[in-house]
């Protein structure tokens, strides 16, 4: 019988989703791409038409609801529900997954809207909810969170015996030409950028001040570039499943115009999260500066410049120190010429799709909720050389 695949989320992310389930049309079955706006859907699926031939039917939904979810999920009868919606909206889709008994994948880890914190522990404590459904929910299918922990995976089954220290190194060399702009939801990227620092070693967790922290690192392709320490989701889960690890560390490429722009704005007000009054009206500053900014999903067609995001590991392997770097690189211009979104939007949207193959095909299966990390990685290394993200490894690299 021919599944059936829901996609929630219409912005770059959910583009990149919509084709690359087209593409791979024989796991994914009768693909649905459903919004809150529904002619945000249209355009995808007729660009998705236009190139690959593939038909996509649209919906209509609004995430926050799970009732609503519940009704279209009974309509449509999906196999899984990939999640590219808003983090704010992974509680409620995975309840309405759960009440419909739907497999269930996102790309980022649950925030709330009123607090600039995200964790899994609300959507780890949905364990037991799938487990009682007989359904598997697959967490942080992106790039960072997504591949990067499968890159950690893949390093400790094949080439340590433990790792001690593992660095995330995610740069962004895109321009897109605009003084400033984000790749992603500005409100979840601000929030994230402007956030503390925070990192993991000898079993707790220290906190700095953001942009505390700062490091040169050489990447492949792109050359020398500052490298910021940020609090990122994945380090979360990768404590708990890497052996013998002492320390992890998350780092992001800023330039100097970018934290110029940010750090005005942050002085000013404007990545406030709580309402202020303006002229009579309760308004968000960060909402009101989103509508101000570019919308992400538009940057595609400009923006020129290779991304690459990978894992530097140390560790131990039949008793000698041994280090291994994982990387991916991406090229904008290649990324939008094939499914007309940016590098960005590019590697987070292939992973999902991967991920969700993986479960469609019963290469990686479970009841419960789980991180990327829990699973054999092979086959997912093996999709992403297929599907548009070739990897490189280069061991005992010279940091």
């Amino acid at each position: 019988m021919s599944k059936k695949t829901l996609i929630i989320g219409a912005g770059g992310v959910g583009n990149v989703v919509a084709f690359k389930c087209a593409m791979n049309a024989e796991s994914f079955g009768e693909i649905t791409l459903a919004s809150r706006t529904v002619s945000k859907c249209d355009a995808i699926s007729k660009n998705v038409f236009d190139k690959t031939g593939v038909t996509l039917k649209t919906a209509q939904i609004d995430a926050d609801s799970v009732e609503d979810m519940v009704i279209l999920f009974n309509m449509i009868q999906p196999d899984i529900v990939i999640n590219v919606a808003l983090p704010y909206q992974d509680l409620t889709i995975m309840d309405a997954c759960t009440q419909c008994e739907i497999d269930y994948l996102d790309t980022a880890n649950y925030e709330h809207p009123d607090t600039a914190k995200f964790e899994y522990k609300e959507q780890w404590a949905r364990d037991e909810q799938f487990k009682d459904a007989n359904i598997m929910g697959l967490l942080g299918s992106g790039f960072d969170p997504g591949v990067t922990n499968v890159f950690c995976a893949y390093a400790q089954k094949h080439y340590f015996d433990e790792i001690h220290t593992i660095d995330i190194l995610d740069c962004n060399a895109g321009d897109h030409g605009y003084p400033f702009a984000t790749n992603f939801n500005p409100e979840i990227n601000l929030r994230e950028v402007s956030a503390k620092g925070r990192y993991w070693e000898n079993g707790k967790w220290i906190e700095t001040e953001p942009m505390e922290i700062m490091q040169v690192w050489d990447y492949p392709e792109v050359g020398p570039k500052d490298s910021y320490l940020l609090y990122h989701e994945e380090m979360e889960s990768l404590v708990k499943h890497i052996k013998g690890l002492k320390r992890i560390r998350f780092f992001m490429t800023f330039g100097q115009s970018y934290l110029t722009h940010m750090k005005c704005l942050e002085n000013v007000g404007m990545l406030g999260i709580k309402e202020v009054e303006h002229k009579g009206m309760k308004i968000i500053p960060m909402e009101f500066l989103a509508t101000l900014l570019p919308d992400p999903a538009t940057l595609g067609e400009r923006t020129k410049g290779k991304t690459n995001i990978g894992i530097y590991a140390k560790g131990v392997k039949d008793g000698e120190e041994k280090s291994v770097y994982i990387y991916q690189v991406s090229d904008h211009e290649a990324c939008y010429a094939e499914v007309m979104s940016q590098g960005v939007s590019y590697t987070t949207g292939v992973p999902a799709m991967i991920g969700a193959k993986l479960m469609l095909d019963g290469k990686w299966q479970g009841k419960g909720v789980f991180n990327m990390e829990e699973f054999d990685p092979d086959p997912f290394m093996d999709e992403l050389n297929m599907q548009g993200l070739p990897w490189k490894i280069i061991e005992n690299h010279n940091s």
